[in-house]
């Protein structure tokens, strides 16, 4: 081995040796994010939490859980997701190839042209000389990551990659939470038509009732105009129910993937949920929810965009070498022709400081800017799950009054018909009053029941369960 080879190959391992005095800096989850206190009046040492159920365990219902199970096959948005994490992983892959050396065949044939008149002949004599060159070789270019420029490019690469899973995880979420509540809420209008179609059937006959009445000259012919209004008043809406039903039924299927049409669906008084609603500490929204876990992962990328920035102040150390074949006759080409060179070199570009200075600033601008987003992240994922709590708290704090209500108003609908019809004691307004408020009370109720189902839904989704 040369003495030449042997002083590239001392500063490859100089280089190398260098490398370690990276001028990048590791990162670590910054400790003056707030995480404490992001559930209002709510506070827990438990770590348990609903998040961590599978979703086909947290709802009970076989047909929701058949259209959720479609929805995860078959959403559009879902499959962009996915897409997004195919481009991203492709990306990791190509910065990973950056350690390697780069490989190249160069083959060509070269004609030189050399006059050589005036060169000592005679007078008039002008003599071309023709050469050709014929060459085959290897070159191979390598730079050595002294700095950890190519290490703060690969881990850039790969938080990329991972804010593209959290992300298609964050899409699975909201989806499993979009079909559950579309699916309850189908079921709420389904109650409700059923509710108002007997109620309508009840004025119907209610009529005839206050007609016979009126025959006896117990009640007057207002009384009968004003059943009729009533009967009219539960008549107009079913039209709306029914345009409700529909329109559900057309945003499941476009949450499935497929054209609008009929779902095939339970009812509503047989859905159960979770007996035990646990939230955990605040703390693993970092970990439980996609969308934090995302922001992060974009926190991330800032971070080693800034380390790079910081490589720029920093010369670039390139290897090079090439071998070959060159030789002007064929015949003999390979034979006393062989050529190599070994070239290594530092590269610092000059009056580049300003530019490397502007260059890390927006670096270290857009990585407070990540930062920030993180931190909003959290917020707003402590805001859903307030909020989901306590409109589940609420609702179950409506349950009881509102049974009680529907059962006075049932009561007092059934009083106020005897006696409209075995005596004078009450008018017809009496028993109109009663029967709009029973049917109001029936329709709220089923609006409390909708509420804490989907409270339960929302909950889930906010504490970051549905795609583990």
């Amino acid at each position: 081995m040369t003495n030449s080879s042997n002083k590239y190959i001392l500063l490859a391992i100089t280089a190398a040796l260098i490398s370690a005095c990276s001028v990048t800096s590791k990162y670590e989850r910054p400790n003056t994010l707030k995480t404490d206190q992001l559930y209002r009046d709510q506070s827990s040492a438990d770590s348990t939490a609903i998040a961590d159920m599978p979703w086909n365990t947290v709802f009970k219902d076989q047909k929701l859980n058949a259209l959720i199970q479609k929805g995860l096959d078959q959403n559009l948005n879902l499959k962009n997701a996915i897409e997004n994490i195919v481009q991203a992983r492709a990306s990791l892959r190509q910065s990973k190839l950056a350690y390697y050396p780069s490989l190249q065949l160069d083959a060509n044939v070269t004609h030189n042209k050399q006059s050589q008149a005036g060169l000592n002949f005679p007078a008039g004599i002008n003599i071309n000389t023709l050469t050709t060159t014929y060459k085959l070789g290897v070159s191979t270019s390598w730079e050595i990551d002294v700095w950890g420029k190519l290490s703060s490019s690969k881990r850039a690469a790969l938080a990329t990659y991972l804010a593209s899973d959290a992300a298609k995880q964050a899409v699975q979420t909201q989806l499993i939470a979009d079909i559950a509540n579309n699916y309850f809420l189908l079921l709420a209008y389904d109650k409700q038509l059923e509710i108002t179609e007997q109620t309508l059937k009840t004025r119907i006959e209610n009529v005839e009732t206050i007609k016979a009445l009126k025959e006896g000259a117990i009640v007057t012919g207002a009384a009968v105009v004003q059943s009729e209004a009533n009967q009219h008043a539960a008549e107009v809406l079913i039209p709306d129910l029914k345009q409700n039903i529909r329109e559900t039924e057309n945003a499941i299927n476009i949450l499935l993937g497929q054209a609008p049409g009929p779902v095939d669906r339970g009812v509503l008084g047989t859905q159960i949920i979770p007996e035990k609603i646990a939230i955990g500490m605040p703390a693993q929204l970092l970990n439980n929810r996609p969308d934090v876990r995302q922001a992060e992962f974009n926190f991330r990328v800032a971070f080693e965009s800034t380390n790079l920035a910081k490589t720029y102040f920093y010369p670039s150390l390139t290897l090079t070498a090439s071998t070959g074949f060159s030789n002007l006759e064929l015949n003999d080409f390979f034979s006393h022709s062989i050529f190599y060179s070994i070239i290594g070199g530092l590269t610092q570009p000059l009056f580049n400081n300003g530019i490397n200075k502007m260059r890390l600033t927006t670096a270290q601008s857009q990585q407070l800017q990540a930062y920030n987003n993180f931190q909003q992240s959290l917020l707003v994922a402590g805001q859903e799950v307030s909020n989901a709590l306590y409109s589940y708290q609420m609702a179950v704090e409506k349950e009881d009054s509102r049974a009680k209500q529907i059962a006075a108003l049932e009561k007092a609908v059934d009083f106020t018909q005897e006696l409209l019809e075995y005596s004078s004691a009450t008018n017809y307004t009496d028993v109109l009053t009663s029967q709009q408020n029973l049917l109001a009370a029936q329709l709220s109720g089923v609006a409390d029941n909708l509420q804490k189902l989907q409270a339960v839904i929302n909950l889930y989704r906010a504490l970051g369960g549905g795609w583990k």
